[in-house]
């Protein structure tokens, strides 16, 4: 399966590759086979890239993207993964909640893996949970430029439902509320809507 909106862009250099085929073919003109290498490369580089596969939802509170974990801090609630450019791009909801606001912010392209990345472009989504809110940033980095978010506020979603991809290469911020304990370390590896990435602590004053 494809990421929403990518098959024109997908398939593109197949059909380009196609039709050079096509011509050296009719016309028994080898070196029209040339261009057809490097969009043949194009395309399954893009297939890659764009893959969406289906996800089976872990318990607890799941990891809003594929990658490896940056950071997995306790005192700020703080989860960050980092997607090269081989991680599945299309980005999850963690829990079943509602999108409370969608705000897209302009800033620099450093590097995502950086810590200044923090500073980068991102569409900020604030999710309305059963365990508080909780806010998933997609942050865009030096060769990702075009955050797609794919809800919007007022959308109700189910956990490990597809709320957004960034293409080619990025990072994402995850940030829980107090009630909630991460179960993953730094440099972990993780999968979007299926890697438990969290667990909710009970409050046994209530």
């Amino acid at each position: 399966m494809l990421a929403r909106g990518s098959a024109t862009l997908v398939l593109s250099p197949l059909v380009a590759t196609a039709a050079f085929m096509g011509a050296a073919i009719l016309l028994e003109e080898p070196r029209l086979l040339y261009p057809g290498l490097p969009l043949g490369i194009a395309f399954f580089f893009l297939l890659v890239f764009f893959r969406d596969p289906d996800r089976v939802p872990g318990p607890g509170i799941v990891s809003p993207a594929d990658g490896k974990v940056l950071e997995a801090d306790p005192d700020t609630g703080r989860l960050t993964v980092f997607m090269a450019l081989t991680d599945v791009h299309v980005n999850r909801a963690p829990l079943d909640g509602r999108v409370v606001d969608v705000v897209r912010t302009s800033g620099a392209h450093a590097p995502a893996y950086r810590p200044e990345a923090r500073r980068n472009e991102r569409v900020e989504t604030l999710l309305e949970t059963a365990v508080g809110p909780i806010r998933v940033a997609q942050i865009a980095g030096t060769i990702a430029r075009r955050i797609v978010p794919y809800r919007r506020e007022g959308d109700r979603v189910k956990k490990g439902q597809r709320i957004g991809m960034i293409r080619f290469g990025s990072r994402v911020e995850m940030t829980l509320p107090k009630r909630a304990r991460f179960i993953v370390d730094v440099g972990d590896r993780v999968r979007a809507g299926e890697t438990t990435v969290a667990e909710v602590v009970r409050d046994d004053r209530r």
